[in-house]
């Protein structure tokens, strides 16, 4: 530009700039400011949720049941964990004692047909004599999953089976963590154990100690063997063996179903690893346990076919049995060859739904649950459908199973959100893993999905990488954004879990994860707390909620009525995620509702927001991000609501259920500033 040019025309120049870039951003809300959501309540738009649209994925990952849920405290019960071939490796088992008081070792020589490993304990020395033994005795100790959670006043049921050629004296000991201090003591005393006898103890701690053990210990010499060595609190949920601190958890979510026992953990890296169901059922002493190779821990299978029915029967949630069709990441089954594993899945249902006088219906009888649980899906194998052969083998279960159950619906591992499926199921299996913008933008994906075809059930969904830390609010906000696209997708998309459920913080295979706990304690990440919100949309009516143009890269939205089972009332909620860094206020209109059906009362808003995006829980600080209710007062008369920057909110709007009636379009509920 020329030096000489006038200052008027620098100015006006300026002035046309700065117009043009205006005019340019018209179009696009700033995040600090005012936006409109319009919601249609008429009947023409609503859409009925399905009861089971959110549930829960319970995996054999991260020590979820074993040292988890599951409230078994000793690990390695059973002594199989070496392996089948003897001597073999005891861990976590430990000597007390050196080897001139005692030699261990393992051998075939169980009572129990799946499961033959015994450990043998012999005893040089004694109580009198030349070679006298510490005061203290020598023996074996196990530490539990990386310590036993003993508390003051609670009772403990030790039950073991032991074995001599001499009578024994045994003490049973829970201990302190650096085995000083005896919370718990019980004598064994049994005069003819030549056969394999079965010990019940229990006993009462007198002390508190997160990081225990229990200790078996004689000073009496002589060779004893012992087998199936298990320690329970006695005060599982209903004593169904559930710990109770981690059922709440789950309970607290109401979750519409329960997908089980595992994704990869079904499959397994080789077949012969794979979760077989017939291996965990019946009396848990004679589970043969086995080795899961994916997550590569070894799980004695306490928690079985039979105790996931029973989880989902306890948390008021279908089961769905996510089974293994013959296929594991390295190796599977030709569909020539497949039948007797669709046989194998035959009997489970069996088992799950036949009568107390059917072969295996009387097996799940025998185990104290002489009425049939309630399956209802099941899902031919986990992420497979790439896999060679899949549809040859899957077509033969579906075929079969159909035939014998007509009312079980199937779930296919292929995905039919692009187009249908060229195979019959009911639903088809869809998980996302990704970075928190792809899983906010995924909200959409249900959008344009065939509808007509099978149905979609999510289940596996998650934010991942470093978006998600070990739990972070940013992961929890994106994934809420996407749950409200499934929502207002609920005609094609029929349940939705996130994965996984459970990570025990001393062996974290996978990350984030819902909940973290150690052998004491507990704590829900911000996607665990997320999933609150959207609990009482199980079996609401979704109503048609628009937000202003423009703001989709940040903001979504959606409406449902639901009824409170506790104080009977009905509610109008709304979910808003703003992601954006700065706050917005929300002006609501409703159209379709009588004016005055809308309660002048006290409103609830929650909110799930944190100072940084990144902020996480844990357990020094459980609570950082965690809900947090408020009431506003007289606001249906002025209908705006204001978002905190990167926040989930809910708005609660009691609904008068005498004077509700759900009308056309000239009835409107309008904000007025």
């Amino acid at each position: 530009m020329d030096a000489n040019t006038p200052l008027s025309s620098i100015l006006l120049l300026l002035f046309i700039l700065l117009s043009a870039i205006c005019q340019s951003s018209a179009s696009r809300i700033v995040p600090n400011q005012t936006v409109a959501l319009f919601i249609n309540a008429s009947k023409a738009s609503v859409k009925e949720i399905p009861k089971t649209m959110f549930g829960i994925f319970f995996e054999e990952i991260n020590h979820a049941g074993a040292g988890g849920l599951w409230a078994e405290l000793v690990c390695n019960r059973g002594f199989e964990a070496g392996g089948l071939n003897t001597p073999s490796n005891i861990d976590p088992w430990s000597i007390i004692g050196d080897e001139s008081s005692l030699i261990v070792s393992t051998e075939r020589s169980s009572c129990f047909d799946r499961n033959k490993i015994a450990l043998r304990m012999e005893v040089l020395c004694n109580h009198d004599g030349p070679k006298t033994c510490p005061a203290e005795g020598v023996g074996i100790f196990n530490p539990g999953f990386w310590g036993m959670n003993i508390e003051l006043g609670k009772m403990y049921k030790l039950v073991l089976y032991v074995r001599a050629s001499h009578s024994v004296n045994v003490s049973a000991s829970l201990v302190g963590s650096i085995g000083l201090k005896t919370l718990a003591t019980a004598d064994i005393i049994a005069s003819d154990v030549s056969n394999w006898t079965k010990i019940e103890v229990l006993m009462q701690a007198k002390g508190t100690d997160a990081s225990s053990r229990l200790q078996l210990t004689t000073t009496r010499k002589g060779i004893i063997w012992f087998d199936q060595v298990s320690l329970m609190p006695a005060d599982t949920y209903k004593g169904h063996g559930f710990r109770n601190d981690l059922f709440k958890m789950l309970k607290d979510l109401s979750p519409g179903f329960i997908r089980f026992p595992g994704g990869c953990f079904v499959e397994g890296e080789w077949l012969r690893n794979a979760f077989r169901w017939k291996e965990t059922v019946g009396p848990w002493e004679e589970r043969a346990g086995h080795f899961g190779d994916v997550w590569r821990y070894w799980t004695d299978d306490g928690l079985g076919h039979f105790e996931f029915l029973q989880l989902a029967e306890d948390l008021d949630a279908l089961p769905i049995w996510v089974f293994n069709n013959g296929i594991s990441h390295n190796d599977h089954v030709d569909p020539s060859a497949i039948l007797p594993f669709v046989q194998e899945i035959l009997d489970g249902i069996e088992f799950a739904r036949g009568s107390p006088q059917s072969k295996w219906g009387s097996v799940r009888a025998s185990m104290g649950h002489p009425e049939p649980f309630n399956l209802r899906y099941v899902a031919v194998g986990n992420e497979d459908c790439e896999r060679q052969d899949y549809l040859g083998s899957y077509l033969k279960f579906y075929d079969a199973i159909r035939h014998a159950y007509p009312d079980i619906e199937i779930i296919s591992n292929c995905d039919g959100s692009s187009k249908l499926l060229d195979h019959p199921a009911h639903y088809y299996d869809y998980h996302i893993y990704n970075n928190a913008d792809n899983v906010f933008g995924s909200a959409r994906k249900f959008d344009k999905a065939p509808r007509g075809g099978p149905k979609a059930f999510v289940s596996e969904y998650a934010v991942t990488g470093d978006d998600a830390g070990k739990g972070s609010l940013l992961a929890a906000l994106a994934e809420a954004g996407f749950l409200i696209g499934l929502e207002r997708n609920c005609d094609v998309v029929e349940m939705a879990s996130y994965a996984p459920l459970f990570v025990n913080k001393n062996d974290r295979r996978w990350n984030p994860d819902a909940i973290v706990f150690d052998s004491s304690e507990t704590y829900g990440t911000p996607s665990y707390w997320m999933q609150h919100f959207f609990k009482e949309s199980n079996g609401a009516t979704l109503l048609n909620a628009t937000l202003q143009a423009g703001v989709e890269s940040f903001l979504i939205a959606s409406a449902v009525m639901w009824k409170n089972t506790e104080d009977n009332n009905k509610y109008l909620r709304i979910k808003v995620v703003n992601s954006g860094s700065k706050s917005v206020t929300l002006q609501i209109s409703v159209d379709g509702l009588e004016l005055n059906s809308i309660r002048s009362q006290v409103w609830i808003k929650t909110e799930l927001t944190s100072a940084d995006y990144m902020d996480e829980n844990s357990f020094e600080h459980p609570n950082k991000v965690v809900p947090v209710k408020s009431l506003l007062d007289d606001v249906w008369e002025e209908m705006d609501i204001v978002l905190s920057p990167r926040s989930l909110t809910s708005i609660d709007l009691p609904i008068n259920p005498n004077n509700i009636r759900i009308v056309g379009s000239d009835s409107v509920l309008r904000s007025s500033h």
